[in-house]
């Protein structure tokens, strides 16, 4: 099947042509499903906003148009990016659905967001499910080191202690976590594995890691996976799904999840309020968490799905053998200001004494 999506003020690479998946179980959220019936046909087109790497995106969207007959027209860029054209927008939206980027940056816009339940809610596992009304969780995510196994040769970096080598300096490369919601995730993981949000010496930490990434902040996430498997960089902080994508793919690198602890936060989609093709949206949001679009994750792509009732690709590393640590999610939601403020300063400071 060849993909009717379109892009347009994009960011990151073209989409390529995808099989035909033919999916059934979705429907417009406007119209009750019936036991047995098939996928409903909606129609029409909506525009998505998402920060999400290609093989995400290359795998869901052409499923979810096929099964709903719905055509998307594709808008990609960091989160941060993303958030502001929607707090720009909030009074003539464009978009109608955002599909990506960590839960703190939706609990702080929630004014952006429509208010929509999926009629598989039920089906997800219990603490993913939507409870606040606008924010689904439709995968977990990761954070990871990435690292060049040729510049990294002999290093034995298994966590964030190890990148603590003055033969790093300039090697490690990071996007900006107050613009990118992965980059996010990974300061706020190192600050849990090095002693809590609030601890002075997991701040040390930060600051002495940010020391030896000396500046080089991605203006995107993908930029940090991609220059680390191009050789450009020996390490980067970055998030599973592309990362184990890049293994699979045969790159010159290696996935660390660090022995300190690995948070696994979920990625969340909404409807933005006022959107101008709803019943398409609230299509959209049934799909990403029913079972046909959840296997489609399980199998074929590199994220954790958040329904049991999947088959998961065997290339991802079983979650019962990563260390795994938890956020305080309220707290970092009500508390991203001061994190994002603390942090800032640190990055200046070091800037400043170069």
């Amino acid at each position: 099947m060849k993909t009717s999506m379109t892009r347009r003020g994009f960011v990151s690479g073209a989409c390529v042509a995808a099989a035909g998946l033919g999916l059934a179980g979705c429907d417009s959220g406007t119209t009750k499903k019936e036991e047995g019936e098939g996928t409903k046909q909606v129609g029409g087109s909506m525009t998505m906003y998402t920060p999400n790497s290609e093989t995400l995106v290359n795998t869901v969207i052409p499923a979810f148009e096929e099964a709903t007959g719905i055509k998307v027209d594709l808008i990609q860029a960091g989160t941060g990016e993303l958030f502001k054209k929607l707090q720009s927008e909030a009074s003539k939206p464009i978009a109608d659905v955002v599909w990506g980027g960590a839960y703190n940056i939706y609990l702080s816009n929630e004014d952006l967001f429509e208010k929509y339940t999926s009629t598989e809610n039920d089906n997800v596992i219990e603490q993913y499910r939507n409870t606040n009304g606008f924010c689904t969780y439709y995968c977990l995510d990761g954070s990871v080191l990435l690292l060049n196994k040729d510049l990294t040769k002999g290093m034995n970096i298994t966590g964030y202690a190890d990148l603590l080598r003055d033969d790093l300096k300039d090697k490690i490369i990071s996007a900006d976590p107050s613009n990118s919601s992965s980059a996010f995730a990974q300061l706020t993981n190192m600050l849990i594995d090095m002693g809590g949000y609030e601890s002075d010496q997991a701040w040390d930490y930060v600051k002495q890691v940010f020391t030896l990434v000396n500046g080089k902040i991605a203006t995107g996430s993908s930029n940090v996976y991609k220059t680390v498997a191009d050789g450009e960089n020996a390490v980067g902080l970055s998030y599973e799904d592309p990362c184990v994508r890049l293994l699979i793919d045969g790159a010159n690198v290696d996935v660390v999840y660090p022995t300190e602890g690995t948070v696994f936060l979920p990625a969340n989609t909404g409807i933005i309020k006022g959107a101008n093709n709803m019943e398409q949206a609230k299509a959209w949001i049934d799909f990403i968490v029913s079972q046909p679009a959840q296997n489609i994750i399980a199998r074929e792509t590199t994220a954790r799905p958040v329904r049991t009732d999947v088959e998961m690709n065997p290339n991802m590393k079983p979650i019962d053998k990563i260390n795994i640590k938890e956020e305080d999610m309220k707290y970092v939601a009500s508390h991203k200001d001061e994190i994002i403020s603390r942090y800032t300063k640190i990055f200046t400071d070091i800037q400043n004494n170069k």
